[in-house]
Order: structure tokens, then C-alpha cells, then sequence
């Protein structure tokens, strides 16, 4: 895929655009056109929209399905956390309030390093916000943050074993 100065720079070559023109036409300033295509300054996907529509181009974006590389002990992790979440309501979590409150303090002691210490944090945010949105990201999300935060995940013994088992084992036939 074509960077975003690459594209503004093909079209300006196809439509016979120089700087100063397209300038002129979009209203934004010439040494900024510069700075993108030198790539000093980044373009966002609308501002590039915005200068191709001034040259007789749109931008198309095309969004399609990734399955992020996690290791082995990741998938677990998401696998059991997206499990969980599937349980997760206003009243669920009054009633693990217990249980995470004694999680947060255990790995509050037993882990070193400040991603970590950080991680328990945001998870005790969240918990004492009763934020469930932010909770249900940090369980299901494939984004690093979200992936780090399960490695200090305070969500331990809540899953019923029935359901915890069903998920080990689904993992081991995927492989």
C-alpha cells in the first residue's frame, strides 16, 4: 500500500499539479504541501481527501479483516478474558467486587516493573469507575495495551471451570 505523500505525489504527477496550484485551489499554504510530500510532516487520511478532491481524485480507504500474531499464552489469555466478558453486567461485576479487589492486591505485590504497577492501575480505575465499556476493551481488545493489561488481569477465578475448560479445550483442537 501506497503511502499517503506517495499518493498526493502521483496525482499531482497524473494531473500535471504543481505545489503552488494546488495551493491556490485547496487554500493550504505551499510549504505545508512541501512538508507532506517530503514526509516531514504527517497527512491524515482527510486531509489528503481534501487535497486529492481539489486535483479531480477521492481517497479510498479499504478496511478489511486482520488476524493479529499472538503468542500462545496471548490467545489463552484473550480466549479466557472474551469468554468472561460474555458474563459481564453491572450486577456480575458488584458481585466479583470481592474477588478483584483481592486479585489487584496479590499482583500489586508480586509484580515488578512500572508497565505493570501502571497496568494494575488502570485496571482499578476501571473497576472503581465501573466502567464496563472499559472493561469489556481491556478483556476482548487485540491492541497491545489491551494485551499487556491482561498479563496483570485482576479477572482470575471468575469464569466458571465448565466454561474455563471448554475454552482450553477449544484452543488445543485450533492448535
Amino acid at each position: 500500500m501506497s503511502s499517503r505523500r506517495d499518493i498526493l505525489r502521483q496525482v499531482m504527477l497524473q494531473t500535471g499539479t504543481t505545489q503552488t496550484t494546488l495551493s491556490r485551489i485547496s487554500g493550504v499554504h505551499q510549504p505545508s504541501i512541501s512538508q507532506f510530500l517530503s514526509g516531514r510532516v504527517d497527512l491524515s487520511d482527510e486531509q489528503l481527501d481534501r487535497l486529492l478532491s481539489c486535483m479531480g481524485h477521492r481517497l479510498e480507504v479499504v478496511r478489511r479483516p486482520v488476524s493479529p500474531e499472538l503468542t500462545h499464552s496471548e490467545r489463552r489469555s484473550w480466549s479466557l478474558h472474551r469468554q468472561l466478558s460474555t458474563h459481564l453486567t453491572r450486577e456480575t461485576l458488584e458481585e466479583w467486587l470481592p474477588t478483584l479487589r483481592r486479585n489487584l492486591e496479590r499482583e500489586r505485590t508480586s509484580v515488578r516493573g512500572i508497565v505493570h504497577l501502571d497496568n494494575i492501575e488502570r485496571w482499578q480505575d476501571l473497576i472503581d469507575r465501573r466502567d464496563l465499556r472499559g472493561l469489556r476493551q481491556a478483556m476482548t481488545g487485540l491492541d497491545r495495551d489491551s494485551i499487556e493489561m491482561r498479563e496483570v488481569s485482576p479477572m482470575g477465578g471468575l469464569l466458571p471451570d465448565v466454561e474455563r475448560l471448554e475454552v482450553l479445550r477449544g484452543l488445543k483442537r485450533a492448535g
